[in-house]
């Protein structure tokens, strides 16, 4: 190891010291929960570019949710502006006037920051992505272009149901289109396409997933849109078949830093291994010169695979990228970080007691630099009902003994969400605020979806699913049988959606009494896409909220629920004005992508003085000082699923461990002796296997507390703007050949219009139909002109002659 005396040295432990100043060639970072991993991480990206003078451009780092990002480049920059402080000024940073700190945080910003890629692997390569999916060649010839669309899992279960439903007519209760979302989302995550899904199936049903995958990528390619997978999918097929490509980005990122690595899947570990091995097999790889690869990540705390996470990445990564030594060990590719900054030893002993009963796991142990600390209390209760009020009794308790603590240091964790309605009604009788973590995420709400449809829409006028959200929202007249006649002819003439609604002829002719709104909507969005050059994010949402008609109808609409989602647009509203603020070059295409990519673990508000409620899954990540775990029952914790499966009972059991190591100072456990369980019976209930894998002597159990039906009994005792278009209508001829609407479809009396028939239209000139809307007098035509796109036209209204041959 170089021996250096970079100050982002200072402070850290060994194990940390070594990780931070490792320089050539891959490196893996087993940290246990606690053990400082983001320090070890922000100081690494420090000491790379001020001690080993590396370019922040030629960084790479991927962090598990944008949150973390953003709170990795924010630690970042104070290391670097407090170095920078004592080189420039020559006083520590809390010296400074707010006026120098600001000037040298920017200053980091313009030379080091911006440079850096740090997010999450979606956003970093849907980043790439906008810079070379044009050159992306699709094994089926699908195309997009750099301003694709972000379908969210709504917008995919949507496509989705649209082509099982309609496309191949399957019943969608034997056929459940969630479940082959699933199906088509664990298929691109393994780097399967279509082909190679259906090749591996033998059943009926496995072959029809497998061409509802076909489909749905053909109907995302129409839309010029990809969903989460693709982001991650199109790269790895795009880097494994343009050489040219693949060899720029290996060349630009010289440092590849990974967190949370056990959470990886196999199309995540394929991007990474492309961009450091250049496509090479990583077991040769030799050309460590000035490069590496830095994985940081806990086998033990490896909860995701319903994601297709895999740890077993992690626990293969010294096979796949370490340097063996002459006897055969791995040399230099591994530190483990075992120092816990974070809980009470008691917790710990706790936490690796149990853990310790998995077999498929990297051997560590974490130790303790705080204090013993109090034992783990143990509650048995009569039944949920009671169990919720014993944790509700137990925070009462501290929050009156404990000036100290506050309701947001107090977190409840369970297995399922919907085990905290019991909870959630004790703790409105006691008068407790808190919050549920997990609940409907801002952007998934209406309102939300709205707007961004719109922006969407003015970046990606192909985005069909899109336009189908906001072309009667605000009502606009526009009737379903209406816009069913226009996909169909837009299906038909192979041609986006928006291209007929644009249309005027074409709206005319098919849209009948709809047509009106129709002209409104599509000036609305051609006006709208004339500001997208010269106004910002935030600029651009006001002016859809406006011009749009949303904002009044809200208003005017007076509710309450009105008033909450006008609150919400206004909070979008501050979301574009903060993406500005965070973004150099920002603009409408960016934001969207910020929105889209925002996920569930980006919005867990725990900060708050509310008492936080949320699974065990979403806890990844947080610590609070007092943690209570609640359903600790076989069947439940560990779940029911996973009692027969001895793999899947070591995933339940990293979880209870995750659950554990959130405590620093108080750790809760609680069951239940009987349960109501889904179909409403009430059941009993065991005590976990994993309470009997911590140690009895880190243990207090409580007398048993009872009273449900009491409690229960208790409970019972007890929420049309008018847009002239003068500039835009045409005028047809008073005496030519249609001046007076005709009473047959043809075009003369007794004959009609055919597919190739060659027509003159007095303004477009010669073309030729293409199709034939409609029947009987009630027809429209499709016709290719020279040297323009497909118009629809009614023939008893549009100034047609038919050239006879």
């Amino acid at each position: 190891m170089k021996q250096s005396n970079s100050i982002f040295l200072n402070g850290l432990n060994e194990a940390q010291s070594h990780a931070v100043d490792h320089f050539h060639g891959p490196l893996l970072v087993v940290a246990g929960a606690g053990s400082g991993k983001t320090r070890a991480l922000t100081h690494r990206i420090a000491h790379l570019i001020t001690e080993y003078k590396v370019d922040p451009s030629s960084i790479l780092a991927v962090t598990f949710t944008n949150k973390a990002a953003r709170e990795m480049k924010d630690r970042l920059e104070l290391l670097l502006a407090k170095r920078l402080s004592s080189l420039t000024h020559g006083k520590p940073w809390t010296a400074l006037q707010v006026a120098e700190q600001r000037e040298i945080r920017n200053r980091i910003h313009r030379e080091i920051s911006r440079e850096l890629w740090i997010g999450t692997f979606h956003a970093l390569f849907s980043r790439l992505l906008r810079f070379d999916i044009d050159k992306f060649k699709d094994p089926e010839g699908l195309t997009w272009t750099k301003q694709f669309s972000i379908y969210d899992e709504t917008d995919a279960q949507s496509l989705i149901k649209e082509i099982v439903t309609q496309d191949l007519q399957l019943d969608p209760k034997r056929f459940e289109p969630k479940k082959v979302r699933w199906a088509i989302s664990n298929a691109k995550n393994q780097c399967l396409l279509p082909d190679d899904l259906s090749n591996n199936q033998e059943g009926q049903r496995g072959k029809l997933v497998a061409e509802t995958y076909r489909l749905y990528r053909k109907a995302l390619a129409a839309n010029n849109a990809l969903d989460f997978d693709d982001l991650l999918l199109i790269p790895v097929q795009l880097l494994q078949q343009n050489e040219k490509i693949r060899t720029y980005w290996h060349s630009r990122f010289k440092h590849v830093l990974v967190d949370e690595y056990q959470d990886t899947n196999w199309t995540q570990y394929e991007l990474i291994k492309q961009l450091v091995t250049n496509g090479k097999d990583p077991s040769s790889f030799q050309d460590w010169n000035n490069r590496s690869v830095f994985v940081v990540g806990d086998a033990d705390q490896s909860i995701y695979s319903f994601r297709a996470a895999d740890f077993r990445i992690l626990m293969g990564f010294q096979e796949d990228f370490g340097k063996k030594s002459l006897d055969n060990k791995y040399d230099s590719t591994l530190v483990k970080l075992e120092e816990n900054y974070r809980s009470t030893s008691t917790i710990l002993e706790a936490a690796n007691s149990l853990i310790s009963n998995n077999k498929e796991r990297i051997d560590k142990v974490l130790r303790a630099t705080r204090g013993e600390g109090e034992p783990i209390r143990l509650t048995r209760c009569d039944d949920e009902i009671a169990e919720a009020e014993a944790v509700i009794h137990r925070l009462r308790i501290l929050d009156a003994s404990n000036p100290e603590l506050n309701w947001g240091d107090m977190a409840i964790l369970y297995r399922t969400n919907a085990q905290s309605r019991a909870i959630e009604d004790s703790l409105v009788r006691w008068s407790i605020p808190y919050i549920v973590v997990g609940g409907l995420r801002f952007y998934d709400r209406r309102e939300i979806k709205d707007l961004l449809a719109y922006l969407r829409l003015l970046i990606n006028p192909s985005d069909s699913v899109s336009l189908l959200r906001v072309l009667n929202v605000p009502k606009r007249g526009i009737g379903k049988t209406t816009v069913q006649r226009l996909s169909d002819a837009a299906s038909q003439l192979k041609i986006p959606l928006w291209e007929v609604v644009n249309d005027p002829e074409a709206v005319r002719s098919l849209a009948g009494r709809s047509a009106k709104g129709l002209l409104i909507f599509s000036e609305l969005i051609n006006e709208l896409q004339s500001h997208l050059l010269s106004s910002s994010p935030a600029e651009l949402v006001q002016l859809v909220l406006e011009k749009s008609g949303y904002l009044s109808e809200l208003i005017a609409t007076g509710t309450d629920e009105a008033e909450e989602r006008r609150r919400n647009l206004q909070e979008l509203v501050n979301a574009a004005l903060q993406y500005q603020e965070e973004s150099e070059d920002a603009n409408l295409e960016g934001f969207l992508s910020t929105a889209a990519l925002s996920s569930d673990a980006d919005n867990k508000d725990t900060a708050s003085n509310r008492v936080t409620l949320m699974t065990l899954h979403s806890s990844k990540g947080l610590e609070f000082p007092v943690v209570c775990l609640v359903g600790m029952e076989q069947g439940l914790f560990p779940s029911y699923r996973s009692l027969d499966d001895p793999s899947s009972l070591e995933e339940e059991r990293r979880l209870c461990y995750v659950g554990l190591t959130r405590a620093k100072e108080k750790l809760f456990l609680f069951h239940a002796s009987e349960r109501r369980m889904w179909g409403g019976m009430r059941e009993p209930a065991i005590a976990s296997i994993f309470l009997s894998e911590i140690p009895e002597e880190l243990v207090k159990g409580d007398i048993p507390l009872s009273g449900g039906a009491t409690l229960r009994r208790e409970k019972n005792l007890d929420r049309l703007t008018r847009i002239d278009r003068q500039s835009n209508k045409k005028s047809f001829p008073s005496e030519a050949e249609n001046a007076v609407r005709k009473t047959y479809s043809g075009p003369s009396p007794g004959k009609r219009w055919s597919v190739n028939d060659r027509v003159e239209h007095s303004s477009f000139g010669e073309g030729i139909i293409t199709h034939v809307f409609g029947s009987g007098e009630k027809i429209s035509l499709a016709i290719k002109f020279s040297g323009m796109g497909p118009k629809i036209l009614d023939p008893r209204l549009a100034p047609l002659k038919l050239i006879d041959e």
